[in-house]
């Protein structure tokens, strides 16, 4: 009877630990879909209640048709833009999450990724492996080489410019980080033009496959356009999706995990419980500088060119989505990006269809990103999940 007791006791155990993991890795997910479906819902409601209210007004075309016809792939554009900016913010919140400071050199550490992506790509198409590597083990390889290179790298980067200044004001860190971010930007121009590879550079790779095309949309009787998305934009996507579940996994379920919110929660006592805090921190920028790294490759990927300055606006942004989501917040990192993704993406699809050319969307989609960061600093500095999660990274 004991032994049956102690069985009994021991699947119950069992079966809650499994909830608890499932909830705590896999429940982030929930929330990202459910942000991902209402943000699409709520922003392709509006602009159908627009394109009705302007209807009568345009003679030229059917704006209610021209409207509902690209709404899909603006949704597929803004999913894409959206786990870009997630990618770079989940490397922002980890860093504000233990040390509640902004490393500004992030955007920089995420340029450094695309070009070692560069370099990379460069070295087998000199040597004629390019065109024969498997698009999968090329991409995998990639994005281990961009991840170990650019972790390594923010490690450094803290141990040198940010760990004496730890107990500084925060604004001598802030200031650091500003410095590193244009000394990394000054010395991968320099180490580009002088390896042949340029200024501009270009990022190739083997043959992804054509775009998958999702679905056809009616534009007459006889006439469809596809809404698909591309190879490199698929990949994109779901490595986006397995960094979230494996950072996850880390921060809730591993001992690490554990010393990382215990430092991020009081760095004195987790150091007096025997929690060697420096070495925490140091792995936290090795975390997030990876995570840049990888987000570098894909980005690299995806847009085929690529320059010493690519990593600033990308990182404003993320750092925009990163607050919007709440920041320190590693499933509003996620949120915060997608909503931002969406939102660019459909001012960049249809302000230009609804003032009739005047104003062209891609040109103000920037505007919209900062508009919404004074918005939410001003309103809502907590963010979109910043008080429902009270445990932080």
């Amino acid at each position: 009877m004991a032994v049956e007791a102690t069985t009994g006791a021991e699947l119950v155990i069992t079966r809650r630990s499994f909830r608890s993991f499932a909830s705590e890795v896999f429940g982030p997910l929930l929330q990202v879909f459910l942000f991902v479906v209402g943000s699409a819902v709520v922003l392709g409601g509006i602009v159908i209640l627009l394109a009705l209210a302007l209807r009568g007004a345009r003679t030229d075309i059917d704006l209610l048709q021209g409207t509902i016809t690209i709404l899909p792939q603006v949704i597929v554009d803004g999913l894409v833009r959206g786990f870009l900016y997630a990618t770079i913010a989940l490397g922002y919140t980890m860093v504000y999450g233990v040390l509640e400071f902004i490393n500004f050199a992030h955007g920089e550490i995420f340029m450094v990724g695309a070009f070692v992506g560069a370099f990379f790509s460069a070295a087998l198409a000199s040597s004629g492996m390019l065109t024969t590597l498997s698009p999968i083990l090329f991409v995998i390889a990639a994005v281990l080489l961009g991840m170990a290179v650019s972790g390594v790298l923010a490690m450094s980067i803290e141990r040198v410019a940010y760990r004496p200044l730890r107990n500084a004001p925060r604004l001598v860190p802030l200031i650091s980080a500003i410095g590193v971010s244009l000394v990394l930007q000054d010395v991968m121009r320099m180490i580009a033009v002088n390896t042949g590879l340029g200024f501009n550079a270009q990022f190739r790779t083997p043959d992804l496959g054509q775009p998958l095309v999702l679905a056809q949309m009616p534009i007459s009787d006889e006439r469809t356009i596809p809404v698909s998305i591309d190879s490199r934009s698929l990949i994109f996507i779901v490595v986006a999706i397995l960094m979230l579940i494996g950072l996850n996994y880390l921060v809730n379920i591993t001992k690490l995990g554990k010393a990382i919110r215990a430092v991020a929660q009081d760095r004195p006592a987790a150091s007096l419980m025997g929690i060697d805090v420096n070495r925490v921190i140091a792995i936290t920028f090795l975390i997030g500088g990876a995570l840049g790294g990888a987000a570098g490759i894909l980005f690299g990927m995806r847009v085929g060119t690529i320059n010493p300055y690519v990593g600033f606006l990308p990182g404003l942004k993320a750092f925009t989505a990163a607050v919007l989501g709440g920041i320190g917040n590693i499933t509003g990192a996620m949120v915060g990006g997608i909503v931002l993704g969406f939102l660019e993406a459909f001012v960049a699809s249809y302000l230009s269809l609804f003032t009739r050319g005047q104003f062209s969307g891609a040109s103000y989609a920037d505007i919209v990103a900062f508009s919404i960061l004074i918005l939410i600093l001003i309103f809502r500095p907590s963010g979109l999940l910043g008080e429902v999660v009270t445990q932080k990274v």
